[in-house]
């Protein structure tokens, strides 16, 4: 593939970073992923015969290193935490931001969930919340103290039912909406009054969910 010919640094690292998917392998793997299967999991739609070609890139360049099954970010890879940063945040604040009219995976937004568990919040006794969204399969997240998993079934603990349109889910862990809001939109919980009123507070929510649409930020200016 012909490159840029520019002894620019921004055109080099825009020759080895920006390939369709790369950096959001590596996004999966500042976020602690570590096997083929479970940076996958975060990117359900690559296929695996290109994720193997980002990550063999991303090795080459000195960005990840393998060890047996494992991938791991060198401290080339973790620098570009920033970049991911500036990333999220830039899309966060400019880019349009209507849940309803997107393109939306459950896969990645159970993943992220499952990541940013607040395990100081949670019940002291397990339970299984399970996600029965419109036009989705059913999904269960167990949680317990010090664990957090994706399962296929329920082992046998108590239920915590979500249930209602993907987008409303999607939207209030993005931050575009309240949890009220979400509700309003269509998002229910089906279990005890005490649980379904403690369940936001089990989370700490997507990591840019703070970060205003500017929009609103140009708006409360006026």
């Amino acid at each position: 593939m012909t490159g840029y010919g520019q002894f620019c640094a921004v055109a080099r690292a825009q020759e080895a970073l920006g390939g369709r998917w790369t950096l959001l392998v590596v996004r999966e793997l500042l976020c602690g992923s570590r096997r083929f299967n479970d940076i996958r999991r975060g990117i359900p739609r690559i296929s695996r015969t290109m994720l193997s070609e980002r990550l063999q890139a991303l090795v080459a360049i000195g960005a990840v290193v393998q060890a047996g099954t494992e991938y791991r970010l060198t401290p080339a890879g973790e620098e570009l935490i920033g970049l991911i940063g500036a990333f999220g945040t830039w899309g966060q604040r400019w880019l349009p931001r209507e849940a309803a009219g997107e393109d939306i995976d459950l896969g990645p937004l159970l993943v992220d969930m499952r990541r940013r568990v607040d395990a100081e919040a949670l019940p002291k006794h397990p339970l299984v919340l399970r996600f029965q969204l419109k036009g989705h399969a059913p999904q269960m997240l167990l949680l317990k103290p010090g664990e957090a998993s994706l399962c296929t079934h329920n082992p046998g603990f108590p239920e915590l039912g979500v249930r209602g349109p993907l987008a409303a889910l999607a939207g209030w862990w993005r931050g575009d909406l309240s949890f009220a809001e979400a509700q309003r939109a269509g998002l229910a919980l089906d279990g005890p009054r005490a649980l379904t009123r403690a369940f936001p507070r089990w989370f700490q929510r997507y990591l840019f969910a703070a970060v205003r649409p500017a929009a609103q930020v140009q708006g409360a200016r006026r």
